[in-house]
């Protein structure tokens, strides 16, 4: 019986590739990509100040590009290539057909689709990072973070924990798609930049509504549903544990999203759409190290913990302990990332299911990988807690790296510009730095725009929204 003609290796789909695996990776990497492009450069223009409602989105948008070409540059291999050291590959180029048109290290998919799925989710990563920075950093000094910290950071992480190679690999991590490698490291790559940079200015700091709720909520479906990709996409394969996996994804997102409704109006009295988001996205954070290798109703339970736990340290620790109050943050990257991150890498390592975890890897010593509950379960104690402590290993070098990366970054940096805006810069906003302004305001037919630093002003009047006051002109 011959195969129909479509099914037909040929030069161009050769034996060893599957066009249905094939097409799900590219979809898959699309939908991380439109998490970011347009998905955080919505929820960050919105979520912030009128006056910083540019520079927020930009700086995700120019991060998205320049870590695209950073990638394929050299990334890409220090990733996923040949081991140069025990935690990092040889740096390579990834532009050579005869490289991009072989077989990928993983899956019946060309490099190429692997090269394009792995650099969205170095993308986002970075683009995570601008949240602890909105509304202060230089952009001159972010145009130099961004390629920097992606080379020594990012790529460090992905080889230790993703490669084959990996030091952290061979051990047994489980991180299925990116808890420890992305949204730890973001989180406390973050925090650490904050600190550097210092707090935004002391009335940009004040409770400030959103400048546009509804584009927020547009900007956080974006990156909800998108997620469908972020972890469905991890196995390189359209399986059973892809299925699984999204399914997870979605029942502890909404799970986290209820609790931390429910502990707003508990204690506050009313739910509020800034919650809402905030629970969505620790729930996401959560599942990823474990979407597709624990049970639907573990996924429950991570949804509680994750709505619950970030749900504490953001709003009774954070005013308590000395540093979380010293650090600016301004839309609580450390507690949606790198709380829900590590939460989520020490959770996999509790209810990783050895069964999915052998469909997952698919390699001969797939039995290393067990959840304590099951390590306990089946007489394997010992196995168990040796999971357990492989998980909270991979966190501490996590942490340790992104601390010390950053920090030798930031200080890098201010020796070549400022890591933080002027004076005029922080009191005008976007117009200082840009030249632009996101939006113009109508009133009884006469146009109001934000105030212009290098303008005339012939009547300034003061809008208000909440408690946050900015200055506008008629003109």
């Amino acid at each position: 019986m011959e195969l129909p003609s479509n099914l037909i290796p040929d030069e161009a789909s050769p034996e060893w590739m599957n066009k249905g695996d094939n097409a799900w990776q590219l979809t898959t990497a699309t939908l991380v990509g439109l998490q970011t492009i347009p998905g955080l450069v919505i929820l960050y223009g919105s979520m912030v100040k009128r006056k910083w409602a540019i520079n927020s989105a930009f700086m995700a948008f120019y991060a998205f590009a320049m870590v695209l070409v950073c990638w394929v540059g050299w990334g890409f291999r220090m990733s996923f290539g040949d081991k140069l050291v025990f935690f990092l590959g040889k740096p390579g180029v990834a532009l050579d057909e005869k490289f991009l048109l072989k077989r990928a290290f993983a899956g019946y998919l060309p490099t190429a689709t692997m090269v394009f799925f792995q650099s969205v989710f170095a993308a986002i990563t970075v683009v995570l990072i601008a949240g602890s920075l909105l509304g202060r950093m230089n952009f001159r000094a972010w145009i130099l973070f961004v390629p920097l910290w992606f080379t020594f950071s990012y790529t460090i992480a992905a080889f230790s924990i993703w490669c084959p190679q990996g030091w952290l690999a061979k051990l047994g991590v489980i991180d299925f798609a990116g808890g420890f490698v992305i949204h730890l490291s973001a989180g406390v790559a973050g925090f650490t930049a904050a600190f550097w940079v210092g707090p935004r200015a002391e009335k940009d700091r004040r409770n400030c509504p959103p400048n546009n709720v509804i584009l927020m909520l547009a900007g956080a479906g974006l990156l909800w549903m998108g997620w469908s990709g972020f972890n469905g996409g991890a196995p390189f394969v359209a399986s059973n544990i892809s299925g699984l996996a999204i399914l997870n994804t979605h029942v502890c997102t909404a799970t986290s999203i209820l609790t931390w409704l429910l502990l707003d109006s508990l204690f506050f009295g009313k739910p509020s759409v800034l919650g809402a988001i905030q629970g969505m996205i620790t729930g996401l954070v959560c599942i990823t190290p474990a979407a597709g290798v624990v049970q639907c109703w573990a996924a429950i339970i991570m949804g509680i913990i994750s709505g619950s736990v970030p749900w504490y340290t953001m709003m009774v620790l954070h005013n308590k302990v000395k540093l979380l109050k010293l650090v600016d943050d301004p839309i609580a990257i450390f507690h949606t990332h790198a709380i829900a991150g590590g939460l989520g890498g020490i959770l996999t390592g509790f209810f990783a299911v050895p069964k999915l975890c052998r469909l997952f890897y698919m390699v001969t010593d797939w039995e290393k990988y067990l959840g304590l509950v099951y390590g306990l379960q089946n007489g394997r104690t010992p196995a168990g807690f040796k999971q357990m402590g492989i998980q909270i290993a991979a966190m501490g070098f996590v942490i340790v790296l992104n601390v010390v990366v950053t920090s030798i970054i930031c200080w890098f940096i201010g020796l070549i510009v400022p890591l933080r805006m002027s004076d005029e810069e922080l009191e005008n906003g976007d117009d200082a730095v840009h030249g632009e302004e996101a939006f113009a305001l109508w009133h009884e037919g006469e146009r109001l725009v934000g105030r212009r630093h290098n303008n005339k002003v012939y009547d300034t009047r003061e809008f208000s929204f909440g408690e946050c006051k900015d200055e506008v002109q008629m003109v």
